[in-house]
Formats: structure tokens, C-alpha cells, sequence
């Protein structure tokens, strides 16, 4: 999803950013009401994620002017009030969601995962690359007119390039997405997953799907490496 992060602390926001983009999500930051205003405007984003406790503006000022600009799009408000009139203010100003601080890391992911699944709603589309489709309602793929027979790690795999088909992802955004871990503990793993899964979407003789960014790490595209645009 296409995230934008309000938050004034510079070290909360670093570490947020960290984490949710290693769900794979694009985040864009601002430090203040104003930034944002100036920066984005009314540029339309998946999901909102606002600090209360911004200098001037508050979240909920932020959060009520972006509901007046006509966004429709999911609040999500962080703050370290926890009292039961400051949530009331912030779900009153407009927003979905209150998360209070201090909180880990891995909830605020798991609540992002919760909204993206409620955005991109059910029945989700089947996916595309090249003639590879993946249908994510039934777990299941295609190469052509092959059905791959995939195990629930390789189709997690599949699923996490696809949805981020023609971008780069590195081994750390994979162990997390796949295994919600680290990638110090399960690089070797990662190779041999990422083997087994090409040796059956690109099988000998077939557009080569998966490709390998040399010191990088991986993505897959429809486009072959030395394809050149017209």
C-alpha cells in the first residue's frame, strides 16, 4: 500500500518506516500538519497514519482537514493519550483506528496488514506477470495453462513478488514477509526456497519470470533485463 506518516519524532518515524517497508509498503514522511499540507495536498494515499502530538496543527486537525478535503481513505492515529476522552476526540475527528503509545512494532504491522486487507477488499483480482497468473482468493497458480503445485512458503513467496511484480525486493523484506524474521536467520533458506520456487515457475525452456538483481536481491517482471523501452 501507499502509506503517508505524520510523526514529528524523528526516531519513531525512522524506525516506522523501517518496519512497514519491510511489509513492503511505499511510506512517505512529513514531521508536521504543514509539511504534509505542502507537500501532498490532497494526493490520495491508501492509508493515513497520524501522531497527535504534532507542533502546531495537532493529528486531529490533520485528520479533520483531510476528512473535509473529501478523503475517504483510512485514519490511523498514533498517540501517547490514553485516556477515554482523547480516544472519543480522535475517532470524532474522523479517524479508524487509535493506537496508543508506547506499542511494538509488530502491532502497529499487524494492524496495517488488518486495514491493507480491508482496502484491497475480497474477492481480490486475479495477478499478472507475463503469462504467469496467481489468483490470491484460491492460493493458487498458473504458468500458462500449468498449474504449479506450490508449498505454502513457495506460494507465500510467489504471492510477495508478484505483489511487488517489477521492484526490487531484498533477502530482509522476504524473510519478513515470508517468515516474519530476520534475514540473519534464514539466509541460506531464502536461496533454496527462491531455487525451488524458480525451477517450477521457470522451467527449462520458458521466459526466465524470477530474475536476480546481483548484490542486491530479486524481483520478478515480465520484462527481460536487457529489454529496452521504445
Amino acid at each position: 500500500m501507499k502509506l503517508v506518516l505524520v510523526e514529528d519524532d524523528t526516531k519513531i518515524r525512522s524506525l516506522l518506516r523501517q518496519a512497514l517497508e519491510l511489509d513492503a509498503h511505499t511510506v512517505h514522511e512529513s514531521d508536521s500538519a504543514e509539511q504534509y499540507q505542502q507537500n501532498y495536498g490532497t494526493q490520495k494515499f491508501d492509508l493515513y497514519i497520524l501522531d497527535v502530538m504534532l507542533p502546531a496543527q495537532s493529528g486531529y486537525d490533520l485528520c479533520r482537514w483531510l476528512r473535509h478535503q473529501g478523503v475517504k481513505d483510512p485514519i490511523l492515529m498514533l498517540t501517547a493519550r490514553n485516556g477515554l476522552s482523547d480516544k472519543i476526540e480522535g475517532l470524532e475527528s474522523g479517524a479508524d483506528d487509535y493506537l496508543t503509545k508506547p506499542f511494538e512494532i509488530a502491532e502497529i504491522r499487524a494492524r496495517v496488514r488488518a486495514i491493507a486487507r480491508k482496502v484491497q477488499g475480497y474477492p481480490q483480482e486475479i495477478m499478472r506477470v507475463g503469462d504467469l497468473h496467481l489468483d490470491p482468493n484460491t492460493r493458487s497458480a498458473r504458468r500458462g495453462e500449468v498449474l504449479l503445485e506450490l508449498s505454502k512458503k513457495e506460494y507465500a513467496l510467489l504471492e510477495f513478488l508478484v505483489r511487488n511484480k517489477e521492484s526490487l525486493v531484498t533477502r530482509g523484506m522476504i524473510a519478513q514477509a515470508v517468515w516474519e524474521s530476520g534475514t540473519s536467520l534464514y539466509t541460506n533458506v531464502i536461496d533454496v526456497l527462491l531455487n525451488s520456487l524458480r525451477k517450477k515457475v521457470d522451467p527449462e525452456g520458458s521466459v526466465g519470470l524470477i530474475q536476480t538483481v546481483r548484490g542486491k536481491g530479486f524481483k520478478i517482471s515480465g520484462r527481460q533485463p536487457n529489454d529496452k523501452d521504445n
